[in-house]
């Protein structure tokens, strides 16, 4: 007695799609507690990412400017979302609160992005040749395989390298008053994070 498990590969990756989606989406909004080595492990991953990703967006003018305008706009965002992010403190412990709007503007380009490579490798396992089809590289440039992609992805590096540096920085140097005191939640201990 056997079953068709040709369909488990596919459950997994939606599965796992759905969770990173659900995690993205938690950590874009509402109190969210400062970690950080978590920040700063994600913004050494982040530059990272970039740095083997250079070579891709130096191969052409097209690839260049698609880097570098989703680079400054990713920058442009993440000031602009650290200036509107608010700092609250519960006991010992220091929370900062993202802005909505920001925070739907990057999930957003985030929930584009993957829909995007959905959309391509659809089209590749259904016959339909696509710019990563006809092309597909190899490595990890591969991934990137239009300047579109190649920009929203530098949009995301510039945006959460700028972002976290920004909130490590504000937070390192509040100045008294600055972040709200807030009571511990009810049947909360006071020295255990909520």
């Amino acid at each position: 007695m056997s079953g068709d498990f040709s369909q488990i590969g596919t459950f997994l990756l939606v599965a796992l799609l759905v969770f990173v989606l659900y995690r993205r989406l938690r950590r874009t909004f509402g109190r969210q507690p400062l970690r950080p080595a978590r920040m700063a492990v994600r913004i050494v991953v982040f530059a990272v990412l970039a740095v083997l990703l250079a070579p891709t967006a130096l191969r052409s003018n097209a690839f260049a400017g698609a880097a570098l305008a989703g680079l400054c706009a990713g920058i442009v965002l993440a000031l602009w979302g650290a200036s509107r992010t608010r700092f609250e403190r519960t006991g010992t412990e220091l929370y900062y609160v993202p802005h909505t709007y920001t925070g739907i503007a990057v999930s957003l380009l985030f929930i584009g992005r993957v829909a995007y490579r959905l959309l391509q490798a659809y089209g590749a396992t259904h016959g339909v040749r696509t710019a990563s089809a006809a092309d597909p590289g190899s490595g990890f440039a591969g991934y990137v395989s239009s300047p579109l992609t190649l920009g929203l992805f530098f949009a995301l590096v510039g945006y959460y390298v700028c972002y976290l540096g920004s909130i490590l920085w504000k937070s390192k140097h509040l100045k008294a008053g600055e972040a709200v005191e807030t009571p511990p939640p009810v049947g909360a201990n006071p020295g255990t994070p909520s």
